[in-house]
């Protein structure tokens, strides 16, 4: 049986052979478009070639791409695990052509590598080609068909439909007609009794398709029109896992040495068995799925969040948890023991799993054990809202409460309700989610326009590096409307000075003047799809004229200081706390700097500080930045440069060297380190498992935070007066004072509480069997909760009620017998959020005592008052 790392090779080996450049995989997670969270096709890192705004290296290029699939249109993460070939994160090998062939060689590449390389039969063969489209005025794709007639039967030619056989990258942008290749792995007598064709494009889980081959050769415009492009492109796309289950004689994905080893580690660490019981067998292959995605996502640096792509990372790997715990019975960490087997499979072509393989292992642990404990805390305040339901179905917007703030999955809850007997209003969930999602698109919605070409040149020369200023003329422009921003034009020059933002570093401000003096203001400075794309409010008077672009120089010093300290910062992590360190993220801004970085324990007062000595030596050496623009990708690591995870770095790569730092960077930095000026590290903190977070000031922020300090010393000074020669001693002494007074007022307050508690006996008020007493008394809280324990150790059927106006803060205590709670159905907790209101306030706690504050003391008599009815009904 051909193993799946040689069809692989196979497949990379032959379209090498056909003149194409071999290119690695671009990072699973996307970081300079904003169209994109993830890599959800292999054609995303050559986007900028279909859209003409960089110009390929070779004409033909092929790979194997890990890509992601599980939002937006490409949504596959709810079908995981319940069929046997849909996943979330899958490899696709492609092949494309910019502008140089196009579908003869295709297709008839496409017929020679399946039939005579691979050697499937090509009676299990089936094809589709384009029928067009009425609504887009396109006709049959003839020319497709009639290559395709020439090599199989014309009854192995299905027509599709736009939905199947019209590619978009989405509803702007490069697109055009598809030919798709299934296989039938059906038995001989399930192919004699249904002919395949009838299955194409049926979601049969043995007639799949494996190749699709989409031939770009349409613009579709913002209004919706189609326009010929200048050049043809192919883009092709083959599912890896589908490809190996088809040549190693399997009917799932999930039987090929692509899962296997995995699932057969599932096996042992659960003393499960897989193809034995389907509710099983789906876990297996959801967990098998989804440590590949999550492992993956975080060896491109991209850890589980609560926002944007982390999120749905962290959905993921739920999904995978709630599995485990439900039909595995896993009831504590386990996924992350498959780490270790995934790497040995995965790192010969993929390197970077061995590489990051502790912190994918200590993430995906200690997320497993956060989980667990909110599944534990789900199950028990599903117990609360099935309680204080009435009736047998729990409405959905309860259940969305549970999913939306505590991440508890909607399938376990209807799973357990059903286990309770109990039905859950699914309608009602979905109505509450979609609610919130038009909340979210709403307030994300942005409209953009076709971009208007001024001049047509797709090169975009940045010389920021060596330029704030410099004259400019404008290419293109396009109109983007948002709910959040309103109106903004996005601006694209010949040449620029702005930075635009990545790589940690925020993007430049500035403006454009032009001859008459009138200014256009650059708010922001970002990258899409290879172009520098300048934010701004408005455009110019004059379009075709030539600018004056400035860059605001007082930000650039700033953030230019920030991010050489990032480099240096770097390198003093690793020199105090070991090699192990390696860079997870940063943020340059003007004011301030974070750094994220792989480390295992909290950094103790000692190392904080010889982190801050080290980058402080590295400033007073006035070490000259030496910047080499045009460096080999591979002499650069070879020279000992440090290269990021996660980041797509080009053939030729820019260095920024400090002394013994060297990294690839873009950004800009200080022209020596003196010019930092000082290096102070603000916080230090956990952002994850295995991970930490540094910020930091520097340059003028660091002296502002240095005077700012001298002038609070001197307050200090002053408000001390004659005490003021040391002090730190004066200080110390006030504090020694004042923690002495504190425990005599303590000691007050408890004889005034005894005292109190004698009077506050004989005020008790005999109702319905229930000894009650509602008043106000001057305490504070610690105080009223020691006395309302006091008095209800001595009765067995007490309601108390205590309102106070301590320090200016309105509040309630209710404290009441647990006899009471139990025989009369009382519950402090709702009596005080109902007696809340009327103290502008809310609060809670346990059924037999519960506080609440509010703002409003006037309405204290009010619920004191009302207090009695709970018990007189």
């Amino acid at each position: 049986m051909i193993k799946s790392r040689d069809i692989r090779k196979k497949f990379l080996d032959f379209f090498n052979e056909k003149e194409h450049a071999i290119v690695p995989s671009a990072p699973m997670v996307i970081k300079d478009d904003p169209t994109l969270m993830f890599t959800n096709a292999g054609m995303n890192q050559f986007k900028e070639y279909f859209l003409g705004n960089k110009a390929p290296k070779s004409k033909r290029v092929t790979d194997t791409q890990k890509c992601l699939r599980v939002s937006g249109k490409h949504n596959d993460l709810e079908e995981v695990g319940k069929d046997t070939y849909h996943h979330t994160m899958f490899e696709m090998l492609g092949n494309w052509s910019f502008g140089d062939y196009f579908k003869k060689e295709a297709i008839s590449w496409a017929w020679e590598l399946l039939t005579e390389v691979y050697g499937i039969d090509k009676d299990i063969i089936y094809v589709t080609v384009f029928e067009g489209s009425d609504s887009d005025g396109l006709p049959l794709d003839q020319e497709a068909y009639d290559f395709w007639k020439a090599i199989v039967a014309e009854d192995r030619i299905i027509l599709g439909n736009k939905k199947d056989n019209f590619w978009e990258m989405g509803d702007q942008g490069p697109c055009g007609p598809s030919s798709e290749i299934h296989v039938d792995i059906r038995s001989a007598e399930q192919r004699a009794e249904i002919p395949g064709a009838s299955l194409v494009n049926m979601d049969h889980p043995q007639v799949v398709e494996i190749w699709n081959l989409v031939f770009i050769e349409f613009n579709r415009k913002a209004d919706g029109a189609l326009e010929k492009l200048a050049e043809q492109h192919v883009d092709t796309g083959m599912g890896f896992e589908r490809l190996s289950m088809v040549l190693q004689g399997k009917t799932s994905n999930y039987d090929t040495d692509v899962f296997t080893p995995i699932i057969r580690e599932i096996e042992t660490i659960t003393s499960s068995e897989y193809g034995v019981n389907e509710q099983t067998d789906i876990a297996i292959r959801v967990i098998a799925d989804h440590v590949r995605a999550v492992a993956f996502a975080i060896a491109d640096g991209q850890l589980p969040s609560n926002t944007g792509a982390g999120y749905v990372i962290r959905r993921i790997l739920r999904r995978a948890i709630r599995y485990g715990f439900t039909f595995l019975n896993q009831k504590e960490a386990f996924i992350y023991k498959l780490v270790d087997t995934l790497s040995k499979q995965m790192q010969e072509f993929f390197p970077e799993l061995k590489k990051q393989k502790n912190i994918i292992y200590n993430v995906i642990k200690e997320e497993e054990n956060s989980f667990l404990r909110t599944l534990a805390q789900g199950l028990l305040l599903l117990d609360t809202v099935i309680k204080e339901n009435k009736g047998s179905e729990i409405p959905g917007d309860k259940a969305f409460e549970l999913y939306d703030t505590f991440g508890f999955p909607i399938d376990l809850t209807a799973l357990i309700l059903q286990e309770k007997g109990y039905t859950l209003d699914q309608e009602g969930f979905k109505a509450a989610l979609e609610k919130q999602k038009n909340r979210s698109r709403a307030a994300t919605k942005v409209e953009t326009g076709d971009w208007e070409i001024l001049i047509d040149d797709p090169v975009e020369e940045f010389v920021g590096y060596d330029l704030l200023k410099t004259p400019v003329k404008l290419t293109r422009y396009r109109k983007v409307e948002s709910k959040k921003e309103g109106t903004m034009y996005q601006l694209v020059f010949n040449i620029t000075p702005f930075y635009a933002e990545g790589g940690g570093q925020v993007g430049d401000k500035g403006y454009l003047q032009s001859s008459n003096g009138d200014l256009v203001y650059i708010v922001d400075t970002k990258k899409e799809n290879n172009l520098i794309i300048h934010l701004a409010k408005h455009l110019p008077e004059n379009l075709y004229e030539t600018f004056t672009a400035v860059v605001d120089s007082n930000q650039r010093e700033r953030s230019s200081a920030n991010h050489s300290a990032t480099h240096l910062l770097h390198q003093a992590l690793r020199s105090v706390l070991g090699d192990h360190v390696e860079q997870k993220g940063s943020m340059v801004r003007s004011g301030y700097l974070r750094f994220d970085f792989s480390h295992f324990s909290k950094l103790t007062s000692e190392e904080l500080s010889a982190v801050a000595d080290f980058v402080n030596a590295r400033i007073k050496e006035h070490l000259p930045l030496e910047e080499n623009r045009q460096t080999p990708y591979h002499l650069a690591i070879e020279n000992g440069a440090m290269a990021l995870f996660g980041e797509k770095y080009g053939d030729v790569v820019r260095t920024i060297k400090f002394g013994d730092s060297i990294e690839l960077c873009g950004g800009t930095h200080v022209k020596n380190t003196r010019d930092i000026w000082h290096f102070i590290i603000t916080s230090e903190g956990a952002v994850a498992a295995g991970v930490r977070r540094i910020e930091a000031i520097t340059y003028d922020t660091a002296q502002e935070y240095f005077t700012t300090q001298s002038e609070t010393f001197q307050r200090v000074k002053d408000a001390l007066k004659g005490n003021s020669a040391d002090p730190l001693k004066a200080v110390m002494t006030l504090q020694e004072e004042n923690a002495a007074l504190k425990k005599q007022v303590e000691q007050l307050l408890k004889d005034k509480a005894k005292g109190l508690k004698t009077e506050l006996k004989m005020s008790l008020e005999s109702i319905n069997g229930v000894e009650f007493l509602a008043t106000e008394v001057d305490l504070d809280q610690g105080s009223i909760k020691d006395l309302a324990f006091e008095l209800g150790s001595e009765y067995d059927n007490l309601f108390l009620l205590f309102g106070s106006n301590h320090n200016g803060k309105a509040m309630l205590s209710c404290y009441i017998s647990k006899d009471l709670v139990k025989d009369r159905d009382l519950n402090a907790g709702t009596i005080v959020r109902e007696l809340g209101k009327l103290i502008q306030g809310g609060g809670g706690g346990q059924p037999f005592f519960a506080t609440a504050g509010g703002k409003n003391a006037a309405g204290i008599p009010e619920a004191l008052k009302k207090a009695k009815s709970y018990i007189q009904a």
